[in-house]
């Protein structure tokens, strides 16, 4: 279905359900979600503020509170979006942030805190609206992860991006299970955006001098360099509305120049070392030759 018909098909609004509204990409996508004609839950940890900026809205907004950590908060605010709209059409797991620390000296109440809110926040929000998706027949749900829950390898980020990884595989598992009730899902990968991400959002521990070169530099290069980031929220927000109210959209969905880079090398890369060792890989099992010799050694 193209994106105008489903425009026309779609003059009905859409209920969205959009998690940590309260700032950066989630603030730009639940504007762009209102101007756009649709209805919107705005969940936030802390409402009051962002229930004041969209008194404009109206009626076409319900600012709730949610601990995304919390099962039964989840339930909760899922329950109240349904008692006021009779729907969910589209849940978006926004809520997330990373701090930073080399994983030999992170605290690991640090490190599962974080993971808390990146991977179980998701897994809750999106447990609670899966049987209001499936008595629907219809629903969207959209992860915000991050290219680096793709390509990883990112110093000092371990937890965030571990639980990146952790969402895409759920996801895909939720996917497969869903695809006869109706229910789609897209993940959203960006690079890196303008928002307070990197910021006060993020709590810098210390930084050994074993780590300087590794998580240190990459903390002047990028979290706390002067030149900001590349990414518009508001066009990335634009985007996710656009492409989710069309009638097909990707299982994932790159945001910005260094997330399309990125993941176009990391895949180039991985299908080269993938055919490198194909012989070896598959003398593992029974029925195929053995044993084979391991690919040369690089630059011999």
């Amino acid at each position: 279905m193209s994106e105008s018909a489903d425009n026309a098909r779609g003059a009905q609004q859409r209920v969205w359900f959009v998690t940590g509204s309260s700032r950066g990409l989630g603030r730009a996508l639940i504007t762009a979600v209102l101007d756009a004609g649709d209805i919107v839950v705005a969940t936030a940890r802390r409402p009051e503020a962002l229930a004041e900026e969209l008194k404009e809205y109206g009626d076409r907004v319900l600012v709730l509170p949610l601990d995304v950590t919390s099962a039964e908060a989840a339930r909760t605010a899922v329950d109240a979006a349904v008692d006021r709209f009779g729907r969910l059409d589209v849940v978006v797991n926004n809520a997330g942030y990373a701090n930073v620390s080399p994983v030999e000296t992170a605290e690991d109440e640090d490190f599962r805190a974080q993971f808390e809110t990146n991977f179980w926040g998701v897994y809750h929000v999106t447990k609670a609206a899966l049987p209001v998706l499936r008595r629907q027949g219809s629903g969207t749900v959209v992860q915000i992860s991050s290219v680096g829950g793709r390509v990883g390898g990112s110093p000092g980020i371990a937890s965030y991006q571990a639980a990146k990884f952790a969402v895409d595989g759920f996801t895909r598992s939720l996917a497969a299970e869903t695809a006869p009730l109706g229910v789609r899902f897209m993940v959203v990968e960006p690079s890196g955006f303008a928002t307070d991400w990197a910021g006060s959002s993020m709590t810098v521990h210390p930084v050994p001098d074993a780590y300087d070169a590794t998580v240190g530099a990459m903390n002047r290069r990028v979290r706390q360099g002067t030149a900001g980031s590349a990414g518009d929220p508001e066009r990335a927000a634009e985007i996710i509305v656009r492409t989710v109210r069309r009638g097909e959209m990707p299982s994932h969905l790159l945001l910005g120049v260094n997330a399309v880079t990125l993941a176009l090398d990391y895949s180039r890369r991985q299908l080269e070392e993938a055919e490198a060792w194909e012989a070896v890989s598959r003398s593992a099992d029974f029925a195929e030759p053995y044993p084979v010799e391991l690919p040369p050694l690089t630059g011999q």
